[in-house]
């Protein structure tokens, strides 16, 4: 399944009296996976941010003048986002906003051209009811070092919310792998691979280092004996 986290920065809060669309930041997930094919471009939105709106993402008129304008990009970004399931924090808020930029330029809406949308603040509010559920806060709460986001970037605040989303969804914490059946195509389950054919290898000295490292990690991040260690340690 192809996933495409989305974020954008604007010159303003409505789509409507005018503020337009300055960045977009996309990151590309294939079956929960990151690919590393991210799209990210500045836009010159012909027009001067508002203070509170500059305040956030620091994209001043001088730094965008020599950017694309939105009907340059327009192609690339229908062609990267083509029936994807779109990830985005507040979804109608970003959606708003390319909806209305594709309607300037007379094409078929931007959620036209995508698959279903998954707004995380929704699912966040749902998990967390009563808390906090800025992306700032799920990073605190996910363990999502946040610590380089000093000003808002749509592509920086993508991959933070991919980190964010594949910890939201895990589901059960544990490392158990479960047993998957092969199905032929007309259905019916394939012998499975006898375990005899299966070759156990013990870990390296330097993996189980590395292993211990990163157990080391997660107990830092939450404060405590992670869950591996809990599944792990005799009775």
């Amino acid at each position: 399944m192809r996933q495409i986290v989305l974020d954008t920065e604007t010159t303003g809060l409505n789509p409507r009296t005018g503020d337009r669309v300055i960045e977009i930041g996309c990151v590309e997930m294939h079956n929960r996976m990151l690919t590393g094919n991210n799209f990210h471009r500045y836009i010159n939105p012909e027009r001067d941010s508002e203070e509170g709106a500059l305040a956030v993402h620091g994209l001043t008129t001088e730094f965008l003048s020599d950017k694309p304008k939105f009907a340059e990009i327009i192609e690339e970004l229908r062609e990267y986002i083509a029936g994807a399931e779109v990830i985005i924090h507040n979804a109608p808020f970003d959606l708003g906003f390319l909806n209305a930029e594709f309607k300037r330029l007379n094409v078929p809406s931007f959620s036209e051209h995508i698959g279903n949308v998954i707004d995380t603040l929704v699912q966040a509010k749902e998990m967390h009811p009563g808390k906090r559920n800025s992306l700032d806060a799920l990073c605190d709460r996910y363990g999502v070092s946040n610590a380089h986001r000093k000003l808002h970037g749509a592509l920086l605040d993508a991959e933070l919310l991919a980190d964010v989303y594949l910890s939201m969804t895990r589901g059960q914490n544990s490392l158990v792998m479960e047993e998957e059946v092969e199905v032929s195509a007309d259905g019916d389950a394939l012998d499975n691979v006898a375990l005899a054919d299966i070759i156990f290898l013990p870990a390296a000295p330097d993996e189980l280092a590395e292993h211990e490292a990163t157990l080391a990690g997660l107990d830092k991040a939450v404060k405590g004996a992670c869950i591996w260690r809990v599944l792990t340690t005799p009775a």
